[in-house]
């Protein structure tokens, strides 16, 4: 299995409106992709939210060829939706890690 996990700092001023839309609608809409078997959300703790309140959104993948799919056929279009309504306010990178 594959873990796709994004770390995203979100800016104080839309964090509570951001952490909704999460949710209820990019969450859901990842996982309306059939890719993805699993998902959850943390905050990180103990580190400086100077900046914004920092997270980590892990999916995971039952294998290399769903993730490539994902990348392949919805990732663009839901990453780009995350950028219009969020700019510069969310700043994200993401990492995929084995489960071993």
């Amino acid at each position: 299995m594959l873990i796709f996990n994004t770390t995203l700092t979100v800016e104080h001023d839309i964090h509570d409106e951001w952490l909704l839309w999460m949710k209820q609608v990019h969450i859901p809409d990842v996982m309306k992709t059939g890719k993805f078997i699993d998902q959850r959300m943390c905050r990180l703790l103990g580190v400086d939210e100077t900046d914004g309140f920092t997270y980590s959104l892990q999916l995971t993948s039952p294998d290399r060829k769903a993730f490539e799919r994902f990348q392949e056929e919805d990732a663009y279009a839901l990453q780009k939706i995350r950028q219009e309504k969020y700019d510069t306010k969310v700043l994200s990178f993401s990492t995929l890690m084995e489960k071993v």
